[in-house]
C-alpha cells in the first residue's frame, strides 16, 4: 500500500523536513507526564512550565537535539528509606517539544515544582534576491548578474 504525503504535491519543494517534524510531534504529543502548560509572553516570547514537584536542579536536564528541545527527569531512588506506602513514585520522564527554525531557548528556572523553560522566536528577515539567467547562444554566452538585497520586515 502506497503512503500518501501530505506534502507531495509537486509544488511545495523541500518541505520534506516539515513533514518529519510532524511526525516527530504526533509521536511525543501521546506522554502524559509531566503536564505542562505553553505560554505566549510577549510579541516574540514563549514559555513552557511543567510540574516537576519534587525533582531538584540537578535531577533534571534540558537539551536541544537537531530542533527538539528534550527535557529529562531522573530521581534517585534512596535504598535507605523503608515505606509503608509508597504513593510517590521516583520516577523518571522525558518530555519532547519540536521548535520550529530560529526558535532559541533563552533560560530555564525552577521554583515551588515548576520548570519554567522561556524560548524566544526571532523575527524574520524580509530577503528579495535577484536569480542569474545565463544565456545558451553560441555567439553570446554571459551571464546576468546576480543581486541580494535584505530588507526588514517593519
Amino acid at each position: 500500500m502506497t503512503r500518501v504525503s501530505l506534502f507531495s504535491s509537486p509544488l511545495l519543494l523541500g518541505f520534506d523536513h516539515v513533514e518529519r517534524m510532524i511526525e516527530r510531534a504526533a509521536k511525543t504529543g501521546s506522554e502524559g507526564y509531566p503536564p505542562y502548560n505553553i505560554e505566549q509572553i510577549g510579541a516574540d516570547g514563549l514559555r513552557i512550565t511543567l510540574a516537576v514537584a519534587g525533582f531538584g536542579a540537578r535531577d533534571l536536564s534540558i537539551t536541544v537535539e537537531d530542533n527538539q528541545l528534550v527535557i529529562r527527569g531522573r530521581q534517585a531512588d534512596d535504598k535507605d528509606r523503608v515505606y509503608l506506602h509508597r504513593g510517590i513514585a521516583a520516577r523518571q520522564f522525558q518530555r519532547s517539544f519540536v521548535l520550529a527554525d530560529g526558535i532559541e531557548v533563552i533560560g530555564a528556572q525552577l521554583g515551588n515544582g515548576l520548570l519554567h523553560v522561556d524560548l524566544q522566536r526571532p523575527r524574520p528577515e524580509a530577503q528579495v534576491r535577484s536569480i542569474a539567467i545565463t544565456t545558451t547562444d553560441n555567439d553570446s554566452s554571459d551571464a546576468l548578474g546576480v543581486t541580494g538585497k535584505t530588507g526588514s520586515a517593519d
